[in-house]
């Protein structure tokens, strides 16, 4: 007899990606069915995203009122829907391995993206959204990036952009970097390696397409705390997007591709006894958990797994190992921060609200909710105001401190997520608090300028 939910934490199974029956879309279609009728007969997850409160619309009004009734091709609305958070999986999903009934709801979702990628049915404009290296390659070029910037501020190109990419013309966009972060940092200041019980003492930045482009100053702001801390540093020789906005289009032969760049070099450093660091958390998520599933069986992509550090992650950790200094002069006020899904999934606890709760004379209102923004989601013609819609519980509840002051700042661990929150802030009329990235907060709360 089946039991009724998991006691124990959910696990994961790898992804038989390169198997041929991975791409047949009938078995693929047969597990969807027996997904979505668990699903039905649950609904814990209505409230994360598209995906289910569209599915169990499509169960409720077709002619059986079960997963019977809805027609195959509709299934694709639900699949569409899914950005690949991983949150249903980690924190709702009472039927996860190793329950008996194996529910996958994500990766399943994939399995259909690669297949529709696989049938050529992802547009051109799609790719060239999450072709990050792509666009990021005009990043510091002077007076093309000054260009660049004033001309996607339009209306006019907005407009164009919506029509021709798809690019919603009232999301958010991100600036391109005057200097990109690799080639602007500073080399390190301290050289004597300290190793600690749980801590490497020397630290390889890989720096992430978003940080090296668009906001260097993150990457400063990183380089800046392990210098105040005396940890050595260096940045990874080379690095290629780490594959994340390719896998939530499916396109899983362009991760296989960024794989094969990115691992021999992080596997150089691991093997050298660095820590390995990544300050956005779906690049982070991407080598721990997304590429040893798909590459269980090499040896290199397993071991970057095991030296893959949130930032934040590292800090508490080297404070456990006594490593840390612990004295913040600079007090920050009130901050509302959200955890953002792709750091709740990688399992390592509130880190960043563990440190952010060290510093003296400030209040930290965290939210563990999703922002809405979900990669390439938040900016879309077709999900840019149904992302405003999932993030506006987030806006109004880091709107207000729990003493029922304001903050003084907003922050979030995902970059993009903060400045979405920030436009839900301005869209809901909901004040104008600073939105800073945690790790500027820490500089700022060390005194460092």
């Amino acid at each position: 007899m089946a039991k009724e939910g998991n006691l124990e934490a959910p696990t994961r199974h790898p992804l038989d990606w390169q198997k041929p029956d991975f791409y047949n879309e009938e078995k693929c279609f047969d597990e969807l069915e027996r997904i979505f009728d668990i699903c039905h007969g649950c609904r814990r997850c209505v409230s994360l995203c598209g995906s289910f409160p569209t599915l169990f619309d499509l169960v409720d009004e077709s002619t059986t009122m079960e997963v019977d009734g809805v027609a195959k091709q509709d299934y694709w609305k639900v699949v569409d829907q899914c950005f690949m958070c991983d949150l249903c999986y980690m924190t709702k999903c009472p039927y996860t391995p190793p329950h008996e009934w194996n529910l996958d709801f994500p990766h399943t979702m994939l399995r259909a993206k690669a297949i529709k990628f696989k049938k050529g049915e992802v547009g051109a404009a799609e790719q060239f959204l999450a072709s990050t290296d792509t666009h990021g390659s005009l990043a510091g070029i002077p007076i093309v990036v000054q260009a660049v910037n004033a001309v996607n501020k339009t209306k006019a190109a907005r407009s164009v952009m919506e029509s021709v990419l798809g690019v919603d013309e009232n999301a958010w966009l991100p600036a391109l970097a005057t200097r990109k972060f690799r080639s602007s940092a500073e080399t390190a200041t301290a050289t004597k390696v300290v190793n600690g019980e749980k801590t490497p003492g020397k630290v390889a930045i890989y720096s992430t397409c978003y940080i090296n482009y668009n906001e260097p100053g993150i990457g400063h702001d990183l380089l800046k705390i392990l210098d105040h801390n005396d940890i050595p540093y260096v940045l990874v020789e080379k690095e290629k997007c780490c594959g994340m906005p390719k896998l939530e289009l499916g396109d899983l032969d362009s991760v296989h591709a960024s794989k094969e760049a990115n691992i021999p070099v992080l596997a150089k450093y691991a093997k050298q006894g660095y820590a390995i660091m990544a300050a956005v958390p779906s690049c982070a998520l991407m080598f721990k958990q997304e590429l040893p599933l798909m590459f269980p069986d090499c040896a290199d992509t397993q071991l970057v797994k095991d030296h893959m550090w949130d930032p934040f992650e590292y800090f508490m950790a080297r404070k456990r190992d006594g490593l840390l200094k612990t004295e913040f002069p600079q007090a920050l006020g009130n901050v509302s921060y959200q955890i953002p899904c792709h750091g709740r999934v990688q399992n390592i606890g509130k880190k960043t609200e563990e440190m952010l709760k060290m510093i003296p004379d400030t209040e930290i209102n965290t939210i563990e909710r999703c922002s809405g923004h979900a990669g390439t989601y938040g900016v879309k013609k077709g999900s840019h105001e149904y992302a405003m819609k999932i993030g506006k519980p987030v806006f109004k509840a880091m709107a207000t401190m729990k003493d029922g002051s304001k903050p003084d700042f907003i922050s979030s661990d995902c970059p993009l997520g903060g400045h979405h929150i920030a436009q839900g802030f301005e869209v809901n009329g909901l004040g104008a608090p600073e939105l800073n990235h945690p790790l500027t907060l820490v500089r700022k709360a060390y005194g460092l300028s």
